[in-house]
């Protein structure tokens, strides 16, 4: 079946995705949704019918519709198992799973756009505070990862020595964190597991500044 990906560049959500069909050597047809355009694509009618929530990103397989990133991550390894993107035994998915969930709940949900705006339109937040913000939550969060990596989990990738999807969730993050500026002098493990994924044709093929919708 064929796959289709609601994405956009700048998505860390969709980058996820992007990563994983990647690793998993899918073909796909990627579909930008812009974000901000006319004051939001995603926001418009059409694509409401498609994601009642209206978020990135969505992925159809034939006439399958599946939403949210960690649903799909998760989906595209059940569906497509090899190569796994999970470990085999139950501790070590419960710790790929505890790292996904440090990104994909802890930390993406308080810097995403709509948050951004809201604190900006309702709380008067100027950009300086916005960013302070980004910081502040990336920070907190990346100390978090940085000692659960340094239990002894990470091996070249975040879980072992083979790509997981917790690595899907932590290369985005990362980049989120270079975007706002965050002194990542503290977190060596995280930018040694960061270092070895970015050298993996998967991850510089998801890319957000590689991708069809990304400004010239």
């Amino acid at each position: 079946m064929s796959l289709t990906l609601y994405t956009y560049w700048r998505s860390s959500a969709a980058y996820r995705v992007r990563i994983a069909l990647n690793l998993k050597g899918l073909d796909y047809e990627a579909r930008p949704v812009h974000l901000v355009n006319e004051g939001g694509e995603h926001l418009k009618a059409d694509y409401r019918e498609l994601s009642p929530q209206a978020q990135l990103p969505t992925l159809i397989d034939g006439d399958r519709i599946i939403r949210q990133s960690m649903a799909i991550l998760e989906y595209l390894d059940e569906t497509r198992p090899d190569p796994p993107l999970m470990p085999a035994d139950a501790q070590g998915r419960a710790k790929v799973r505890e790292l996904m969930q440090a990104v994909g709940t802890d930390i993406h949900p308080l810097g995403n756009l709509r948050v951004l705006k809201a604190i900006e339109t309702e709380f008067g937040a100027d950009q300086a505070a916005k960013e302070g913000w980004s910081r502040r939550w990336i920070q907190h969060g990346f100390d978090g990862i940085e000692a659960l990596l340094a239990e002894g989990a990470a091996g070249t990738f975040s879980y072992g020595d083979t790509p997981t999807l917790a690595d899907c969730c932590l290369v985005p993050q990362f980049y989120n964190a270079l975007r706002w500026g965050v002194d990542l002098a503290p977190y060596p493990t995280i930018r040694r597991v960061v270092e070895a994924c970015q050298a993996l044709e998967a991850f510089q093929r998801a890319a957000p500044e590689v991708q069809p919708d990304a400004p010239a």
